[in-house]
């Protein structure tokens, strides 16, 4: 709006189309083009590829146990995947979360950006063993590392490992680590 605005009361007496002279501020087609130019910007804000990469991800699920607990953990297999990963969810269910899957055994590091909710990480060897874990602040760029390379990264509502005991060297079983 404000670049049609500047553009217009920019044009000269002779390259107005109409040759009329430019309204004022009150006039009824000054009022008009700030309608129009505020629809466009409105329009614009709310295209739908802008809404599409703002919201949660739904991915296939598996049950993974850890001790007596069950988790539904979706599961981020693709770079594009990982890389959004719980970004823009605004809840989760306690016994839920989401298990990163690498390629390779390597140091893996995550950060908060775009992510609404506070969130705990636990680094898991090939053999579901926990490497490490963090407790992640939402919104913030703040690297949290694995200690070792690993190839899987469990992420579950803040708090989850420690209410549950589960410190390095507890084990997950189920999915990619075997019954």
């Amino acid at each position: 709006m404000i670049g049609y605005q500047r553009i217009a009361a920019a044009m000269t007496h002779a390259q107005r189309p109409d040759c009329s002279p430019a309204p004022s501020a009150g006039h009824p087609r000054t009022a008009l083009r700030r309608l129009l130019g505020t629809a466009v910007v409105a329009l614009a804000a709310s295209s739908a590829p802008a809404q599409e990469t703002s919201s949660p991800q739904q991915l296939p699920t598996i049950t993974l146990r850890a001790g007596m607990f069950n988790i539904q953990a979706q599961v981020a297999r693709s770079p594009d995947q990982r890389a959004k990963g719980l970004m823009f969810r605004e809840q989760m269910p306690a016994h839920e979360g989401m298990l990163f899957v690498f390629e390779s055994a390597t140091p893996q590091c995550f950060w908060m950006r775009n992510t609404l909710l506070p969130l705990s990480i636990a680094f898991i060897a090939d053999d579901g063993t926990i490497v490490n874990t963090a407790e992640m602040a939402p919104k913030t760029d703040a690297s949290h590392c694995s200690t070792k390379p690993v190839r899987y990264a469990l992420e579950m509502n803040q708090g989850w490992f420690d209410k549950r005991g589960m410190k390095p060297g507890a084990r997950l079983l189920g999915g990619p680590f075997g019954e």
